[in-house]
Order: C-alpha cells, then structure tokens, then sequence
C-alpha cells in the first residue's frame, strides 16, 4: 500500500523536470515541420524508386541501361548516348580542350538515327516532346531508329 504522503519526493521532482513544455518554435520553423516534403526530397525519393531504362540501337544486338535519375535532362542524355553508340572520343577531346564543338541534343546524339520512346503503354513516341521529368517517370525503353532520307525533291 503505497502512500500519498513525502515518500515520492525524489521521483516527483524528475517527474516535474521531464514533463515541463519547450517554448513553442518560431513560425518559420513550424512552417518547415508542417511540410511535409520539398520538392528536392521528392525529387531524391523518386530518384530511388525509377529502374533503369533499356537502350536499343535498331541493327544492333546489345542493349544498353541508362538510369534516367542520374541525368540533368535531355543533354545530359545526349551526351550519354553519343559515349554509348558513337566512337568519337577525338572530338570529345577537342571539345574538353575549349574548341568549338557541335551544341548536343537529342537530334544529333547519334547521328543518322532518330531517338524514340516507348512509354508504359507501348506507343512509341519521339523523345523530346515531353518535359524532362515527366519523360523520366514514363519511359520504359529508349529506341535509336535509323532516320529515312526525305522522299521529297528540291525544286529548283
């Protein structure tokens, strides 16, 4: 049988100590507590979560897996596809050591080829059209297709 009396006195006192409240945050820090995620953190989640997306050259019969997460946008994967497909290190020097290189993007990453989608849905579509991180959430498979030569003629 325990008593009400000064028998408690010790832990009383802890008691009182580990239950006293902080003054509440400024409300800038509370602004930050109630969010729940910036738009980096989103952006670093989601960098986790996407696979790696097959590359295929038409003609060839190696593919290739680029991590769409790892890149800035569609130059940055431009730049990756012209490593992957193209020999041209002689050039890459040349553009490292300050000359004028050729500006890179999707169009002439690989030259003589058109580079193409395939999304979630197996349409195949041209890449570039969407924004750089709607294209990461929905590419399945990049395609590199052989570009037809125009069937028409210059009138002259």
């Amino acid at each position: 049988m325990m008593s009400g009396g000064n028998g408690a006195g010790p832990s009383s006192s802890s008691f009182e100590r580990h239950t006293k409240r902080r003054p509440p945050a400024p409300d800038s820090e509370r602004r930050k507590l109630l969010r729940l995620s910036s738009v980096q953190e989103e952006d670093v989640l989601a960098a986790g979560v996407v696979p790696p997306v097959t590359v295929v050259l038409d003609g060839r019969c190696i593919c290739h897996r680029v991590h769409l997460s790892t890149h800035t946008g569609y130059r940055s994967l431009a730049a990756a596809l012209r490593r992957m497909f193209v020999d041209d290190d002689d050039a890459d020097a040349a553009q490292a050591a300050g000359g004028e290189g050729l500006q890179l993007d999707l169009s002439n990453a690989v030259p003589g080829h058109v580079v193409a989608y395939e999304d979630m849905e197996d349409d195949l579509l041209l890449a570039g059209d969407l924004n750089w991180k709607d294209f990461v959430r929905v590419a399945k498979r990049i395609r590199i297709i052989p570009a037809k030569p125009s069937n028409r003629r210059i009138k002259q």
